[in-house]
C-alpha cells in the first residue's frame, strides 16, 4: 500500500524544497503558511492557525481558528489533525527560520512522531531533518555533503553509522555531546541506526 503524506506549510522561511502532495496526501496551511501556498497557487485542504502573522483569509470561511494562548505551536495543531484524518507520515515546509524557538519546536515534533512509530520531516534552507527511534535510516549512494546525528533522548544506544566518513559501532550517544555532529556521506550508500533510544538526524540537500 503506497504511503499517503499529510504536508504541513507553515510561515516561517521559504525554502527551494517545495510542498509536494500525490493521490491520497493532504496539504494543511499553518497560519502565515497560507500565504506561500496562494503564491505557488496551491489551495491547501485545512487551513489552522491563531492567525497572528497574517489576517485569516476569507477565501476560506472554513479555516480553523485557534486562541493565541495555547499550549501547542499552529503546526502542531495542524499535524494532530492530520493525525486525526489518519496520516502517519509527515512533511513540514515553512517551519524554520524566523524565531529559532519555533524551529526547535519543529524538531521536537520530530522526535515526538518517532517515539509513536511514525515519520516526520523538517525541510530548512539547504537541509533536511528526521527522527527515528529504535530503528535505521538509509541514504542512496548519490548524498552528498554533511550529516549530523544527534542523541534526542537522554541516551542513544547501540548507535552505528556505516558508509560515512567517520563511522561508528555500537556507539553511545548522549544529549549533551555532540559526539555525530559534521560527518559526511561518501558517494556510496550509507545507513544510520539506532538499538535503543531517540536520534535527531540533519542532512544538507
Amino acid at each position: 500500500m503506497e504511503e499517503r503524506y499529510c504536508c504541513i506549510v507553515g510561515a516561517g522561511e521559504r525554502t527551494a524544497a517545495l510542498p509536494r502532495t500525490g493521490p491520497g496526501d493532504l496539504l494543511v496551511a499553518a497560519d502565515g503558511g497560507f500565504a506561500w501556498l496562494e503564491a505557488l497557487g496551491l489551495r491547501p485542504d485545512l487551513v489552522v492557525g491563531d492567525f497572528d502573522s497574517m489576517e485569516p483569509p476569507s477565501s476560506r470561511p472554513d479555516a480553523v481558528r485557534l486562541p493565541k494562548e495555547k499550549d501547542e505551536t499552529d503546526t502542531m495543531a495542524a499535524l494532530r489533525l492530520g493525525r486525526e484524518r489518519g496520516y502517519r507520515n509527515f512533511r513540514i515546509y515553512g517551519g524554520t527560520g524566523g524565531r529559532f524557538d519555533h524551529t526547535l519546536a519543529n524538531l521536537q515534533i520530530l522526535a515526538w512522531l518517532a517515539r509513536r512509530g511514525e515519520r516526520g520531516w523538517l525541510y530548512g534552507a539547504g537541509w533536511t531533518a528526521t527522527a527515528i527511534m529504535d530503528g535505521m535510516l538509509d541514504f542512496g549512494a548519490e548524498h552528498r555533503g554533511m550529516i549530523s546525528v544527534f542523541a534526542h533522548s537522554d541516551e542513544a544506544l547501540g548507535v552505528d553509522l556505516e558508509g560515512l566518513k567517520y563511522p561508528l559501532r555500537n556507539a553511545a550517544l548522549e544529549n549533551t555531546f555532540a559526539l555525530g555532529v559534521s560527518n559526511e556521506f561518501t558517494g556510496v550508500p550509507a545507513r544510520v541506526s539506532v538499538r535503543r533510544g531517540t536520534l535527531l538526524v540533519i542532512w544538507q540537500n
